[in-house]
């Protein structure tokens, strides 16, 4: 499948797309200049299903890996999580010419990253997403960090990897729950960025959903897709903020939820079809847009119902999100498939009745 480079002057890096890579991942860091101490950041199922394979291949390379195993789940992001790596990474005296990998989805690849950015003020970062939703998403563009009770990802930092390796072939030990979950940001970027794309998701969603070639093609659009987006707008000064579509109503639906009943991916695929419902209610898109992302969502075997909330505490629950802005809520809208627009709607005089026919 090749590879793609995200250009940042002097914090370009490749991310490189290769079916049994993991194989590859030592010869690719002894190419990049590393050496010697390595951690690995993983976590117990991820290092029983992929950790060998990793370990034999910098050995191979001269490295001297050492695996720093996390709790897995959404509730273990948090600062005391990174605490216990710091305390691994002392006591095996990583420096801060050690890099340090993240083995694994999106939880493990973003508080490593973080672990990174702030170990002796930064040490190189390398990402192996062994999840769909971290290959398309986090493990590209440098958003690190952990989540706090008060809100999801409110602590953390922009820190870009040294190289990023996809691996298809680790897909297949996924869950098929974990597959769906990860093609709702694959969706989204058909939503906010490619007709085309969307198009192809439509026409060739069976075959996705058994990890068929397209998957292939779809991945790798969506990493092209957020690499553009990235190169423009690295801190989510403007342009990059559409990739929050659908994350506004998303982040608030996991935290009400506790981070218990849905995945990420699935308060996504939710908050997009409500960020479309808006959308149309608005005026801004038309009933035919609005239902064909309904359609895709429901197609790829994603849930499309909010939990039953009641819209005064949804509308606290995104104030707290970190895409507020101001006294303003920041939403992402889309007009056409490919094509969307920011909207700010004062907390103070927020539609609930529009929002009321969307839950």
């Amino acid at each position: 499948m090749g590879s793609i480079t995200v250009n940042l002057g002097e914090r370009s890096y490749p991310i490189y797309f290769l079916s049994g890579g993991l194989e590859d991942i030592g010869n690719l860091m002894f190419k990049a200049g590393f050496k010697d101490k390595v951690g690995i950041i993983t976590n117990p199922l991820v290092n029983g299903l992929h950790g060998a394979r990793v370990i034999s291949s910098l050995k191979n390379n001269g490295f001297l890996p050492t695996v720093i195993e996390i709790p897995d789940g959404e509730e273990y992001k948090n600062l005391e999580t990174v605490s216990n790596i710091y305390n691994n990474l002392i006591l095996n005296r990583m420096e801060r010419s050690s890099p340090i990998i993240a083995l694994g989805g999106g939880v493990v690849g973003d508080i490593a990253g973080f672990a990174a950015a702030t170990y002796l003020r930064g040490v190189p970062f390398v990402q192996i997403p062994t999840t769909l939703l971290s290959q398309v998403d986090s493990s590209v563009g440098g958003k690190t960090g952990v989540n706090h009770p008060k809100g999801k990802n409110l602590i953390g930092a922009f820190y870009q990897p040294r190289l990023v390796l996809i691996d298809s072939d680790v897909l297949k030990t996924l869950a098929q729950r974990e597959i769906r979950t990860g093609l709702a940001e694959v969706i989204k970027y058909g939503i906010i960025k490619d007709a085309n794309l969307f198009s192809f998701l439509e026409k060739n969603h069976q075959d996705i959903l058994k990890l068929g070639s397209s998957v292939d093609y779809a991945i790798k659009r969506s990493c092209e897709i957020k690499t553009e987006i990235v190169e423009k707008d690295e801190r989510e000064k403007g342009l990059r903020a559409i990739l929050n579509f659908g994350h506004t109503f998303g982040h608030a639906i996991e935290s009400l939820t506790d981070y218990k009943e849905f995945k990420h991916g699935e308060a996504v695929a939710i908050g997009m079809v409500m960020a479309a419902g808006l959308s149309y209610k608005m005026g801004v898109c038309s009933h035919d847009t609005y239902q064909r992302i309904k359609n895709i969502v429901e197609m790829f075997g994603l849930p499309i119902t909010p939990p039953q909330i009641e819209p005064d505490r949804f509308i606290k629950a995104m104030e707290t999100d970190k895409k507020a802005a101001g006294a303003n809520l920041r939403f992402v809208l889309v007009k056409n498939i490919g094509d969307v627009m920011f909207h700010e709607v004062g907390l103070d005089g927020f539609p609930l009745d529009l929002f009321r026919d969307i839950l």
